[in-house]
C-alpha cells in the first residue's frame, strides 16, 4: 500500500519524492467517472487520460483518429471524479508534432477546459521544441519514449522497440533531453528491460513503464487490459486481475434470462 495513501493530492512533487524514497508508482488510464472514482477510491497514484480511448472506448484501430476535443470530453469526466489521484492527459495526434505554438494551445486547452494536471507527449529530441514550449508556459509534461503508438505507421509494427544499440542509445538521449527539458516524469513502453533498467537509473525524474520490466519506478496498465474486460489483446507484459468480460456476460444472459421469463421485476421491484 502506498505509504502516500492519505495525501490530499499527488502532486509532481509527491511523485518525485516517491522515487526518491524507492516507492513504486502506480498508474492506470480512465476515461469516464465512474471508473476514474473506482480507481481513485482504491488509492492509484496517477490516472493517464489516454489516448487509447480511440482503440478501447471507439473502437478504432489506431490512436490517431481521437481528436482534442474527444480527449477534453475523456479528460473532465476523469478529473470530475477524483479527489487524491494525479492526472495527465495524451495530447492526440497532430496537436503538437509540427507546431510548437500549436502544442502550446493544445496543452492550455486541456488544462483550462479539464483541470487535469498535467499532459503527456510522445517523442524525443523531434519534438522537443514543443516539450519545451509547453513547460515554458507552467503546464507539466509527463514524456513517452519506446513504443509510441501514434507512430505506429512509421514503425508499422507494435513489436518491442530499442533491441538495436542505435535505437538504444537514442532511447537513453532522449530521456535526458526530455529531463533536462523539464519533464516531470516519462513513460517507457515495451522495450528490454535491461534498457529501461539503464535509463530509470540514469535520470532523476521517474519513469513508468508498460512492458519495460521491473527495474522502473512505477508500471501503467491500460484499465481495459487490466480489468480483462478486453479478451483478445494478450501481450506478454499484461497481467489480469479480472475478467470482466465474461463476468459481464454472464450477468448480461441472466438479466436477458429474467427479462424473457418475465422474472423481471418481481413483486418487490416494483412500485
Amino acid at each position: 500500500m502506498s505509504t502516500h495513501k492519505e495525501v490530499k493530492r499527488i502532486t509532481t512533487h509527491i511523485l518525485q519524492k516517491m522515487k526518491d524514497d524507492g516507492e513504486k508508482i502506480s498508474m492506470i488510464t480512465a476515461y469516464d467517472y465512474s471508473m476514474a472514482r473506482i480507481f481513485d477510491d482504491a488509492g492509484m497514484d496517477i490516472l493517464l487520460v489516454g489516448d487509447s480511448a480511440a482503440n478501447v472506448m471507439a473502437g478504432f484501430e489506431t490512436t490517431l483518429p481521437i481528436t482534442l476535443d474527444n480527449m477534453i470530453y475523456h479528460a473532465a469526466s476523469v478529473v470530475r471524479a477524483i479527489k487524491r489521484a494525479f492526472v495527465t492527459v495524451d495530447l492526440p495526434f497532430g496537436t503538437y508534432q509540427g507546431n510548437s505554438k500549436e502544442a502550446l494551445a493544445s496543452a492550455i486547452r486541456i488544462m483550462k477546459e479539464t483541470s487535469a494536471h498535467s499532459v503527456k507527449i510522445e517523442g524525443g529530441e523531434e519534438i522537443l521544441e514543443s516539450v519545451k514550449r509547453i513547460i515554458s508556459a507552467g503546464v507539466p509534461v509527463m514524456g513517452h519514449l519506446g513504443l509510441t503508438p501514434q507512430s505506429i505507421n512509421k514503425f508499422g509494427t507494435y513489436a518491442v522497440r530499442a533491441t538495436e544499440d542505435a535505437e538504444a542509445q537514442k532511447l537513453l538521449n532522449d530521456a535526458r533531453l526530455l529531463q533536462d527539458a523539464g519533464c516531470f516524469a516519462i513513460v517507457l513502453e515495451k522495450i528490454p528491460a535491461a534498457l529501461a533498467k539503464q535509463v530509470a537509473e540514469s535520470v532523476r525524474i521517474p519513469i513508468i513503464g508498460i512492458g519495460a520490466g521491473k527495474h522502473v519506478d512505477g508500471q501503467v496498465l491500460v484499465m481495459h487490459d487490466m480489468l480483462g474486460i478486453n479478451k483478445d489483446f494478450k501481450p506478454r507484459f499484461l497481467r489480469r486481475y479480472l475478467n470482466l468480460y465474461e463476468e459481464i456476460k454472464k450477468a448480461s444472459q441472466a438479466y436477458i434470462h429474467d427479462v424473457k421469463a418475465k422474472d423481471f421485476p418481481n413483486d418487490n421491484e416494483q412500485y
